[in-house]
């Protein structure tokens, strides 16, 4: 079986030298203050902001390919300086800055609105057009706000006290989220490029193959597996794509598996693993803040509605695969479990999750347990290279090119944050995200249902074209609040409003995790749209469970989450079997999988205990039916 690169391409110019180094600043930066703590806020905060603007102008350079680059490469060192500078005045004047409270002067207003718009050029460049203009747009409504006629209008401000909110205070680009970018999230995406670069992407693939490659469909379990695994730790489901799907589509493709489905398949499980713990697309770091709670409360809460979302994926492609003959992965391609558990490279895997327990149970800040895991990671792998005969040499190369790939990995979202904390900032201040509230309240007259489907419809439009933060931080701004004056627990509304933001990507019309997947299948995207959301049908019932069934998130004491285990398992389960088509005993008789699935949305124990019954006996009815009107090639099923 082929294996999984993890090896970052040397670098081939000067430029990308200085990105490479620059990057490697970043992960030493992020290392050092996690281990021996953060700066003063705004001189942590201004110097990551200065470190992370010149390396994405060198990720994403103006022009690059056309005639006219030799201007935009002037535009870009300019660009690079003008952050530097505005960041060196922030960490010049920081005590002046906090304890004065100052009023914005001339210089305030040009290096604040300037910095501003090079931040939401950079997210142009790095994400989509979407986001700076949602953004701008928030920031010309502080402009403009006594203007406008209604609930929705304000007494408006003017530019000095907008550069004092945005530039000379710690609400703007120097706020809360910036500082979640550059402590606990920079640092537990470090983690997981030295995890993945020490072996850990090797072993994720390999166990995978085992755990699912023998049964039918298998190809297609590896797939959710390993993107499962991939997803948890990278936090992105394009980067997924890109480094799994590109060796499970061909390998399901090459076993007759229609090319739309393979798509999807890897599509869904990709997204799957920004909802999956520990990192779950770097939300998690901005809910916990957001939320007021502990980021190891989030990752707890999360543990069961991401199992409900893989478990969904999982069946639904067993069932598809047992009907339609897609066959399994043929055991001289699968690795073998010595393979699998090689001791060199699972040693610094158990010593990573180690070097966690104990900054857990230590009672650590979050940041310097990041940093105890990576500790373990650097100290297994580099014994683990010299006993089995590897040198020094080795393991600072790959030490190296893990830093490299975590500053990298830091800098779309920290750019991101930045303009997301903007947007914050400017909600708070002109009372929008109160306008919003009244308005969906009056329209939904108060009914809980109808509130939450409003919610669910705007969070997936809201989430479109965007990165999980942005997404999340976007409608959690807005929206959030909508949910939480119905009495629910603010950690349950910000998971529904992150759950749709993330589900956004494999939503038509765009929908960019099923993009790349198409591309990368050689395929329409439509087709790949539609079989995505056949098998992610269940993914997107979860977040409505999560408010019938406060037990899903670990609320309400022991009875309540064993009736929410065993709703949510009946569930997924008779929903999964309802789109799969798998019939109970003749045909159409899928169709009743809609009866169980229908009652275990009644939060009562007779429900739930008669709809889990109905589950077991169609289950075993089922397996038993072998009508053969239903056998169908792969191609009839594509």
């Amino acid at each position: 079986m082929s294996h999984i690169s993890e090896d970052v391409v040397a670098p081939s110019s000067r430029l990308d030298w200085i990105a490479a180094a620059l990057a490697v600043g970043i992960g030493l930066f992020v290392f050092y203050t996690s281990f021996f703590g953060s700066f003063e806020t705004l001189i942590q905060r201004a110097v990551f902001v200065a470190m992370i603007v010149p390396l994405s102008v060198l990720l994403f350079p103006l022009g690059k390919g056309r005639v006219w680059r030799p201007l935009g490469a002037v535009i870009d060192i300019a660009i690079s300086g003008f952050v530097i500078v505005a960041a060196g005045y922030i960490v010049m004047n920081f005590e002046r800055i906090m304890n004065d409270l100052p009023f914005a002067e001339q210089i305030d207003i040009i290096l604040g609105f300037g910095t501003l718009l090079i931040i939401l050029e950079m997210a142009r460049r790095s994400a989509s057009l979407v986001f700076p203009l949602i953004v701008g747009g928030v920031v010309v409504y502080a402009f403009l706000g006594d203007k406008i006629p209604g609930s929705f209008g304000h007494r408006g401000f003017d530019a000095g006290y907008l550069a004092e909110v945005i530039f000379l205070s710690d609400r703007g680009l120097w706020g809360m989220l910036v500082s979640i970018a550059s402590t606990t999230l920079a640092a537990f995406i470090l983690f997981g490029a030295l995890l993945l670069h020490t072996g850990a992407g090797q072993t994720f693939f390999d166990l995978s193959a085992r755990a699912g490659g023998k049964s039918p469909g298998g190809a297609a379990k590896i797939a959710t597996i390993a993107s499962g695994l991939f997803g948890s730790i990278s936090g992105s489901s394009v980067a997924n794509i890109a480094t799994t799907g590109n060796f499970t589509i061909p390998l399901m493709k090459s076993l007759r598996y229609p090319a739309p489905f393979a798509g999807a398949v890897e599509a869904v499980a990709s997204t799957g693993g920004q909802l999956a713990p520990p990192i779950m697309g770097t939300a998690a770091f901005v809910m916990a803040e957001l939320v007021g709670v502990n980021y190891w409360t989030i990752a707890a809460v999360a543990i069961l509605p991401a199992f409900l979302f893989y478990l969904g994926v999982f069946t639904t492609v067993h069932l598809i695969a047992k009907r339609t003959g897609l066959g399994a992965v043929d055991q001289s391609e699968l690795p073998d479990w010595r393979e699998a558990l090689n001791w060199r490279r699972m040693s610094p895997i158990i010593a990573g999750v180690a070097g966690l327990a104990f900054g857990i149970f230590n009672g650590n800040s979050i940041q310097l347990t990041a940093c105890y895991g990576m500790v373990g990671i650097i100290g297994a792998y580099t014994v683990a290279t010299l006993v089995s005969g590897g040198t020094i040499r080795e393991v600072v190369l790959t030490l190296l090119r893990a830093l490299e790939d975590g500053g990298r990995g830091v800098v779309i979202v920290g750019i991101l944050l930045v303009a997301a904390q903007v947007f914050v900032a400017i909600v708070n201040l002109t009372g929008v995200g109160v306008a919003v509230t009244s308005s969906i309240l009056a329209l939904a007259e108060g009914n809980l249902i109808a509130i939450a489907l409003i919610m669910a419809v705007v969070c997936l439009i809201a989430g479109m074209g965007l990165p999980t933060s942005a997404a999340y931080v976007l409608v959690a701004a807005v929206f959030a609040p909508v949910l939480i004056q119905q009495g629910l627990e603010p950690i349950t509304v910000h998971l529904f409003v992150l759950y749709y933001a993330v589900l956004s990507v494999i939503t038509p019309p765009v929908c960019v995790a099923v993009f790349v997947a198409a591309t990368v299948a050689k395929t329409s995207w439509t087709g790949v749209a539609s079989q995505s959301l056949r098998l992610g049908v269940t993914a997107y019932a979860i977040p409505m469970l999560m408010l019938i069934y406060p037990g899903l998130l670990l609320q309400g004491g022991g009875a309540s989450i064993a009736m929410a285990v065993l709703a949510g398992v009946g569930f997924t389960l008779s929903v999964a079997a309802f789109f799969a088509g798998q019939p109970i005993f003749g045909r159409f008789t899928s169709l009743l999988w809609a009866v169980p699935a229908v009652l275990l949305l009644f939060p009562h124990w007779p429900a739930t205990i008669t709809g889990a019954c109905l589950v077991a006996v169609f289950w075993v009815l089922s397996k038993r039916s072998a009508d053969a009107a239903f056998i169908a090639t792969p191609q009839q099923e594509a």
